[in-house]
């Protein structure tokens, strides 16, 4: 069964091909994370995930999506991280680690809490973004970055790399997904500069490009290097799959190993197939015309569908995510149903 294969990702051996997708928790205290996350991310290392991945990780205080989310800019950030990744790799797992750059989309609250803005006085922050337009109406309005502001953005993503190879991380994303700051740049329809970093195509990924040329100086080859991105914006006039296949072209030859294929997220409102396994073909055609290695993710949920993706090629990974938060422990179920035996902890043996 591919599902239970290994799979090799830079220098890194993956014990199988399931990778806990990014999941924010929206639960820590200035940026540092705590117990929550350590339960939350290690009880899916012990349920037997290959990869398990950190929630979207602010490079910066700005970088946040809001005031709960976990950072890595400071040492109490790396200090707390270094317990996590030291636990998720004592129990077979593979450590990785999002950095992500909210821009517009930043200065919210939690879901729970109504995801809406956080006033100045609360602790909000004026966002940033590549123009001057807000997300939605009831969305902070976003500062555009000039040419400090993009300079201290590559900065920031360089530093926080260099701080999750310290914490013990094996695996790298970049998010550049889900209308936060780099896919931003990425489409037109936030990205309306008229400089070095808006209008064609080469110009709207230049920022992007520049992350993951600084990060792989503070993460170098052959560190396992992934970038997560938004395949369309389902929107006419927006980021498309074919803008996107060059972009992923263009990443190879930058370095990066892996395209976590994603999709939406740039602007509200936009009309989504969401059906299971609806993102799927967006990692097989990248895959397929860019000639680099794919996770694909969306509403994947049981052990047959995992494995059908990877038996016909359309990507070497599966991201699960909301099937994790029902079960930690999905690997150890979807072995049982495709008749695969994985070693339990030895703590739990007598229940198999």
């Amino acid at each position: 069964m591919r599902l239970f294969q290994p799979f090799h990702l830079g220098d890194v051996r993956l014990r199988n091909r399931i990778a806990v997708s990014p999941m924010c928790e929206y639960s820590a205290t200035e940026g540092v994370p705590d117990d929550w996350h350590l339960v939350h991310l290690g009880s899916r290392a012990v349920g037997g995930a290959g990869l398990v991945f950190t929630e979207a990780t602010a490079v910066s205080p700005e970088g946040r999506i809001s005031p709960a989310d976990t950072g890595l800019w400071n040492d109490a950030q790396q200090a707390a991280w270094t317990r996590i990744a030291a636990f998720i790799a004592a129990q077979g797992a593979v450590a990785g680690i999002q950095l992500a750059h909210a821009g517009r989309k930043g200065s919210t609250e939690a879901p729970w809490r109504g995801g809406k803005v956080v006033p100045m006085e609360q602790g909000g922050w004026t966002p940033v973004a590549p123009s001057a337009i807000a997300f939605a109406d009831d969305y902070p309005m976003p500062r555009a970055l000039d040419a400090a502001g993009i300079a201290k953005v590559v900065a920031d993503f360089a530093a926080a790399a260099a701080r999750s190879r310290d914490a013990g991380f094996r695996v790298l994303e970049v998010h550049a997904a889900h209308g936060y700051l780099l896919h931003e740049f990425l489409s037109p329809l936030s990205n309306q500069r008229d400089d070095a970093y808006g209008g064609t195509l080469e110009n709207r990924a230049r920022l992007l490009r520049e992350v993951v040329a600084a990060v792989r100086v503070a993460w170098p080859a052959p560190a396992p290097l992934v970038v997560r991105v938004s395949a369309t914006d389902w929107v006419q006039g927006g980021w498309d799959i074919g803008d996107c296949v060059q972009l992923c072209r263009w990443l190879k030859d930058d370095g990066v190993d892996l395209i976590d294929c994603s999709s939406g997220g740039n602007v509200p409102n936009a009309t989504i197939p969401v059906a299971p396994g609806y993102q799927v073909p967006f990692a097989a055609r990248i895959r397929r015309d860019a000639g680099i290695a794919t996770g694909a993710v969306g509403l994947i949920t049981d052990a047959r569908q995992a494995e059908d993706i990877l038996e016909r090629g359309d990507a070497d990974l599966v991201f699960i995510a909301r099937e994790l938060l029902r079960d930690p422990y999905f690997p150890r179920r979807a072995a049982a149903e495709l008749g695969v035996h994985i070693e339990p902890p030895v703590q739990y043996g007598r229940a198999w």
